[in-house]
């Protein structure tokens, strides 16, 4: 693949409003979107971002102990290998700061336009354009690629009297970092991959922390530790090093989708290395039965840590399962009528991942809304088109999610795809592509089969990987190399094509 270089420098005009291409988001999604254009030498782009800076995700996430679960050999972009990584897990910084470094280096920045939070889209057929709707200014395009990612939306509880808590209340995704939280009763409710990071960080400094569990998720030893002098003089300077290493990690970790995917059976040997890990840790039997799932390992996302379990332990922490009845003014009431004094509530309750915000702002032909196509449940064709929504391209659409890899890798892979289809439009001089709903249709009965047979259907729990029917709409249920296949080219045949003047092209 060819790096980028000056001659690919040539961004819109500072004042443009309009590009061939608007992609939404700058996180990995969006900003592998457009390396991947600028390598190519599509430069008419602009990336609209709601803050005023990179990452998504990465950039928003600054709680205490913040970092990934996947191995930090796998996240990155495949253009853009990072020799840097401290630690085989990353923390949160280093990821943002890795993501900033991409921007700069592959003269991302003059394409993005900062402080533009999309209010809506909506597709003018009579143009062939999408026109995008602003905080500040409205965009056109005749492409749109929308890179929000599953999580960027925080979702917040419906607890009754939560709104008359006279506390400090926050989402994990919007630390308030201003708040000290020396000497206070702290409520922590939700026991997700964000909750287990900041807990044992938090748990020091508060008079008393009250975790508030629903239900118990797996939880593995984290084999995270500091790269080597060694290794990182051999990343830097021994061509293939690191690919190398990237290849040998990938490989390690997709064999784990044979337990998630194909075989749950497997997932029983996890099981008893994970109630391992529990009874080293936690000595207390009362205890260690309230941190027992009662589910198949990888029914819910599988969490890593080494400290989590010894903060519970702690004399100023309590694991409350009892559930909460209501919130007063200075207490967290529980459904068997305990009152839990309280000071600050800390929202650890995941994102918007089936319940796409986004739905509710893009209008396709017709004015058909893409929340009310969605009514029942979210669906697109390689997870990045939908019927309805000519030139619209999702990035970690419906069913690209992962439970095992690296997300990157299949953000890598339908970026592949949406280049090749504007290559398509170019060589057959098309202005609108849209996907055939039969096409769509057939692709989502394979997945949803496949789902079917997988953990995350068969664990016997509820997860946020179910949306509101209980159909699995977040994760791919296969290899993520059989997703690349599937993504390699464009596949014309699967859509309907036209011309300017609304011809209908063959494939």
């Amino acid at each position: 693949m060819p790096t980028a270089s000056p001659a690919r420098t040539a961004a819109p005009d500072a004042t443009a409003t309009s590009a061939r291409v608007i992609i939404v988001g700058t996180g990995f999604a969006g900003l592998g979107m457009a390396a991947r254009l600028k390598r190519a030498g599509m430069d008419d782009f602009l990336v609209l971002e709601r803050a005023d800076d990179v990452g998504g995700t990465w950039r928003d996430n600054t709680y205490p102990g913040c970092a990934c679960d996947v191995p930090s050999a796998l996240y990155s972009f495949s253009f853009a290998l990072n020799s840097e990584w401290s630690n085989t897990y990353s923390p949160q910084p280093e990821i943002w700061a890795y993501l900033r470094k991409v921007a700069r280096d592959e003269g991302l920045l003059p394409h993005i336009r900062f402080g533009r939070t999309v209010e809506g889209a909506r597709w003018d057929d009579d143009r062939r354009v999408w026109i995008v709707e602003t905080t500040d200014g409205t965009y056109e395009g005749q492409v749109l690629v929308a890179g929000l990612g599953p999580l960027s939306e925080p979702s917040l509880p419906d607890i009754d009297g939560i709104d008359s808590f006279t506390g400090t209340v926050f989402h994990s995704a919007q630390w308030d970092h201003d708040h000290d939280l020396a000497g206070r009763n702290v409520a922590v409710i939700g026991t997700g991959a964000s909750a287990i990071q900041f807990v044992p960080k938090i748990q020091p400094e508060v008079g008393h922390l009250t975790l508030f569990q629903r239900t118990p998720p797996w939880v593995m030893h984290r084999t995270a530790r500091p790269i080597k002098p060694l290794e990182r003089f051999a990343f830097r300077h021994v061509p293939g090093a690191l690919a190398l290493t990237r290849a040998f990690v990938y490989a390690i970790r997709e064999l784990t989708a044979v337990g998630f995917t194909k075989k749950p059976s497997i997932l029983k040997r996890g099981e008893k290395l994970a109630r391992a890990h529990l009874h080293a840790q936690v000595q207390d039997p009362e205890l260690r039965e309230k941190l027992t799932p009662n589910y198949t390992l990888g029914c819910k996302r599988v969490l890593l840590s080494n400290d989590y379990y010894p903060a519970l332990t702690q004399p100023n922490v309590t694991v409350e399962t009892s559930g909460i009845a209501r919130i007063t003014p200075t207490s967290i009431i529980t459904s068997d009528g305990t009152e839990v004094p309280t000071d600050t509530i800390i929202l650890g309750t995941g994102f918007h991942v089936t319940d796409i915000p986004a739905a509710h702002s893009i209008w396709g032909r017709d004015g058909v809304k893409l929340a009310d196509q969605w009514s029942e449940s979210a669906a697109a064709y390689l997870g990045a088109t939908v019927d309805n929504f000519p030139n619209l391209f999702f990035l970690v659409g419906p069913n690209t999610g992962l439970g095992h890899t690296s997300i990157v890798y299949m953000i890598e892979s339908q970026v592949t795809y949406v280049l090749d289809a504007l290559r398509t439009m170019d060589r057959l001089g098309a202005s609108t592509v849209e996907v055939r709903p039969e096409a769509l249709a057939a692709y989502n009965e394979d997945v949803q089969a496949k789902v079917a047979g997988t953990v995350w259907n068969t664990g016997g729990c509820q997860s946020w990987y179910l949306d509101k029917t209980g159909k699995n709409t977040s994760l791919w249920p296969d290899f993520t190399f059989v997703y690349r296949h599937k993504t390699r080219r464009f596949d014309p045949a699967h859509y309907a094509i036209t011309s300017a003047t609304g011809e209908t092209l063959p494939a």
